[in-house]
C-alpha cells in the first residue's frame, strides 16, 4: 500500500557520511539519502547516469571542465561516462537517484566505496 516517505526522519535515523541509504525504489531506480562532507573521490559511472539533489547543506560537483554548484531544492543530473568528484559543506543532505545496479564509485575502488548490495534500506 503506498504511503508517505518523510525525508526529514529518515535523515534522522542515520549520521555516518558517504554511506548511501535506499528510501524507495521506482520502476528499477533507487532513491538514496546521504549524508556528505568534504571531497568524495572522482570516479564515473559508464553505463547509468546519477541525480544529486541538495536537501540541505550546499554542494560542488566537480567535472574535469567545470562546476556545479548546488543548493537546497536544486539538482545535476551526471550523465553516464562522465568523470565527476562531489564536494560538499558540512551538514550537505543529498538524494541520489540511479539505476538499482549502479556501483557507488563507479569504476574506481576507494575507502569510500559502499558496494551496493551493503547499503541499506532505511
Amino acid at each position: 500500500m503506498p504511503s508517505k516517505i518523510s525525508l526529514t526522519e529518515k535523515f534522522a535515523n542515520f549520521s555516518d557520511e558517504w554511506t548511501p541509504k535506499i528510501v524507495a525504489e521506482a520502476n528499477g531506480q533507487l532513491f538514496k539519502l546521504a549524508k556528505i562532507s568534504g571531497d568524495f573521490v572522482w570516479h564515473k559511472h559508464d553505463d547509468e547516469d546519477e541525480v544529486f539533489l541538495v536537501c540541505k547543506g550546499r554542494m560542488t560537483i566537480q567535472f574535469r571542465d567545470h562546476n556545479v554548484d548546488l543548493g537546497p531544492g536544486e539538482m545535476c543530473v551526471v550523465p553516464k561516462g562522465i568523470e565527476h568528484c562531489p564536494v560538499a559543506d558540512p551538514g550537505t543532505e543529498i538524494m541520489l537517484i540511479e539505476p538499482a545496479n549502479t556501483q557507488h564509485t563507479g569504476t574506481v575502488a576507494s575507502q569510500k566505496t559502499v558496494a551496493v548490495e551493503d547499503q541499506q534500506w532505511i
